[in-house]
């Protein structure tokens, strides 16, 4: 029987952000708070304030989203990296997206971070990497998957410089950098196949 790596994710970030969102001292345990990494040496920290979420509303959009996404992409992975590969993809994500984040404030003390976005944006650019003119819902509002991220990419990089939302929008760009330069390194051809589907538009559904 195979294991869905996918599923094991979502439930272990859903029964963990449930789990912390009334333990304040499993936040500071498991939240990337930089000192601590820096200090302290708990690099685990790079890794597991992905399982945490800052509301019941973080949480349920980003397993949504990888629920769809990464049920897609697991297939690819397993068949390139083994069983474990989406898992070995996902943890890469965390790692990447937030590690400009931590080194940017490693000496900040007031710095804190949390959340799987940008593992979940790795996830989901490498889905467009493969089918760029797949169908998208944005708020229900149907939108080919290439132009979803062209504009997904320019907001995130404008709301990085002029943001004061408190969304680590960084993580946002590096993991979904890192989704697709991933993606190309295992397997080249798939920067061909992007490009020729890129001019024969062909609007698919999920």
């Amino acid at each position: 029987m195979s294991i869905n790596s996918n599923i094991v994710i979502i439930a272990v970030t859903v029964l963990v952000s449930i789990l912390a969102f009334n333990n304040e001292r499993l936040v500071r345990q498991f939240i990337l708070w930089p000192p601590a990494v820096s200090r302290d040496h708990q690099y685990y920290r790079l890794v597991t304030y992905g399982f945490l979420h800052a509301d019941p509303q973080h949480l349920l959009f980003n397993m949504i989203t990888l629920y769809f996404f990464g049920n897609f992409m697991e297939g690819l992975y397993t068949r390139y990296l083994g069983p474990f590969g989406f898992a070995l993809f996902y943890v890469g994500g965390l790692i990447a997206s937030i590690l400009p984040t931590y080194l940017r404030n490693r000496n900040n003390s007031s710095y804190r971070s949390l959340g799987a976005s940008g593992a979940v944006s790795a996830v989901l650019f490498a889905f467009i990497l493969l089918q760029p003119w797949a169908t998208i819902y944005v708020f229900v509002i149907p939108v080919p998957a290439i132009l979803y991220a062209v504009a997904y990419t320019a907001y995130t990089f404008y709301m990085e410089r002029h943001g004061r939302d408190n969304i680590n929008h960084s993580a946002h760009l590096w993991g979904a950098l890192y989704g697709v330069v991933f993606t190309i390194a295992m397997e080249p051809r798939v920067l061909n196949l992007f490009f020729s589907s890129l001019t024969h538009p062909r609007l698919q559904a999920m």
